[in-house]
């Protein structure tokens, strides 16, 4: 595959005039996503020069403008998007150092023009794209994500050895680029990376499990870091949090979800679909997983984590009933989702609660409501560890 990339290291304009030790800032009044003849013009005002690159996607069609790290404070989505040839649009940090804008397209457009202009006197500058038509195959030739840093590896190996106290991986769904689901300025990754926060502290306060956090602040870890985490800290256990968003505003309370490699509904895609958004986005292809990994030896790891996958996803949710937290009327469920697919720990994807709702939202924006959650799971992690020590010596007989 060709790929199409632009990289400009733009340092005009007079260096006395800007201060390099701040973060660019994009100025929002002044940014404009809008139509421009037959294609699509993308005007980003910041307060300073700053490294970027360009590039496409596809699958679905996007363009990505990549910076040495931008703030986007009081960037708006919905205040810039002021065309119909594009979908949304997302940004935010994407790993430390770096930031991503990225516009999802209507239909495939190819970057005939990028620029970026500096104010002599004030050192502020203007980046501008232009985008015009092209047919998808054009647009494929030229498509594809640059070279990135070498990712770790998360293939299965052999078992690491879990002395001492159970090791629960708690992962706080999306973060920087991707922040889930949204209602107003309520964001799924910040209260879900608060509640993670809580809920590791409950846990390493208790003294009989040890918590690990996969990410502890706003940044994009993608999912297979995640996996990766969990295995170097030795995960004996590992639960995803997130929280939903509906079109009604009816629908609330937590459910928990295991693997079923099966799942083809629609409620099963829909979920794949959200959670592994941000990695899709970014560029980075999920699919044949498996290949990665002997797949005999997931198989047979599997066929002794998922039942207990069952079994903590049951407690879970009895601990949330016993403490008064919100429960769904179909609360245990079933998706085929790339963070339930670790075949050596059990694992478990809990939705808090649904954004889309003002109950279960005012629970998880606030300390008291995410106190009664953390105290559910702290205690169903607990007496699911218990009954599984139990379990083990029976399964050496």
């Amino acid at each position: 595959m060709i790929r199409a990339l632009t990289i400009c290291m733009m340092f005009a304009g007079p260096v006395a005039a800007q201060d390099f030790s701040a973060l660019a800032r994009i100025d929002p009044a002044q940014s404009r996503i809008a139509d421009a003849d037959e294609g699509l013009s993308v005007a980003l005002a910041l307060s300073q020069t700053v490294p970027y690159r360009i590039f496409t996607l596809e699958d679905p069609w996007r363009v990505v403008v990549d910076f040495k790290e931008v703030d986007f404070s009081g960037l708006i989505p919905e205040d810039i998007l002021r065309t119909g040839l594009a979908v949304d649009v997302i940004f935010g940090q994407l790993r430390p150092g770096w930031s991503r804008l990225v516009v999802t397209l209507r239909q495939p457009l190819q970057v005939a023009q990028a620029g970026l202009a500096v104010n002599d006197k004030t050192g502020a500058a203007a980046l501008t794209l232009r985008l015009d038509p092209v047919d998808a195959k054009t647009f494929a030739a030229t498509a594809g994500a640059p070279d990135g840093p070498v990712r770790p590896d998360t293939s299965l190996a052999a078992p690491m050895p879990r002395d001492g106290p159970l090791v629960v991986v708690i992962d706080p769904g999306h973060g920087g680029i991707d922040p889930g689901a949204m209602r107003g300025k309520v964001h799924e990754a910040d209260v879900m990376l608060q509640l993670a926060i809580e809920l590791a502290d409950a846990i390493n306060r208790g003294g009989v499990m040890r918590a690990v956090l996969t990410r502890d602040a706003d940044t994009f870890v993608p999912l297979e870091e995640r996996m990766t985490i969990a295995r170097a800290a030795g995960a004996g256990v590992m639960v995803s949090l997130h929280a939903d968003a509906l079109d009604d505003d009816v629908t609330r309370g937590a459910s928990a979800y295991t693997l079923n490699a099966e799942g083809e509904d629609r409620s099963a895609l829909r979920m794949a679909e959200r959670h592994e958004r941000g990695d899709l986005l970014t560029g980075l292809d999920l699919t044949g997983q498996d290949d990665r990994v002997a797949t005999v030896l997931m198989d047979m790891a599997r066929a002794e984590t998922a039942p207990a996958s069952d079994r903590l996803a049951d407690a879970i949710i009895a601990g949330l009933r016993s403490t008064g937290a919100a429960v769904n009327s179909r609360p245990r469920r079933e998706a085929r989702l790339a963070v339930l697919n670790a075949a050596d720990f059990p694992s478990v994807l809990l939705e808090a609660g649904f954004l889309s709702n003002a109950a279960d939202r005012n629970a998880l924006v606030t300390s008291e409501g995410r106190a009664v959650i953390v105290q559910g799971i702290a205690l169903a992690l607990q007496d699911w560890g218990s009954a599984e020590a139990a379990r083990a010596p029976l399964k050496r007989q």
